[in-house]
């Protein structure tokens, strides 16, 4: 049985090693924030951060977590740069329907704590596998840019 890590508490989950760390998040644990989307790693609304990274948590296996810190959306407010993102996102109206924005914005928070000044092609280069069907990438470039202003 495996024990995860995740918001910085202890979760023991009843499933198997192969099982996609996006449903012990959301049907073990129940923290529903983190979105399925596409299932096959390419549109980043599952998006975590393990150990301080981003990674897909659809296609990422329990077996491949034990021992990793892991952050949702619920708890990357709680960090200094994730609370920034989190802020910028809100002061420039960023969501539009909000599927896809708790990946972008845990996709961002990555970003900024390894480039604390991404520049364009950063921006660029780190979001290009989170999809926004509504369009909001001019906003979210905005608010990556007003976060890292503010870190």
């Amino acid at each position: 049985m495996p024990i995860l890590d995740i918001n910085g508490r202890k979760h023991d989950v009843d499933a198997s090693p192969d099982m996609p760390l996006l449903w012990a998040i959301r049907d073990l644990v129940g923290l529903t924030g983190t979105k399925f989307g596409c299932g096959i790693a390419q549109c980043g609304a599952c998006t975590v951060h393990l150990d301080g990274v981003a990674a897909r948590s659809c296609v990422m296996p329990l077996a491949a977590v034990a021992d990793r810190k892991i952050t949702t959306i619920e708890g990357v407010g709680a960090t200094p740069i994730g609370k920034k993102v989190q802020d910028a996102w809100r002061a420039l109206d960023v969501v539009q329907c909000g599927y896809c924005q708790s990946g972008q914005v845990m996709s961002a928070a990555a970003l900024i704590a390894s480039n604390p000044a991404p520049s364009d092609a950063d921006i660029d280069a780190a979001m290009a596998g989170n999809i926004c069907r509504c369009g909001t990438y001019n906003r979210i470039r905005a608010a990556i840019k007003q976060a890292a202003k503010s870190t």
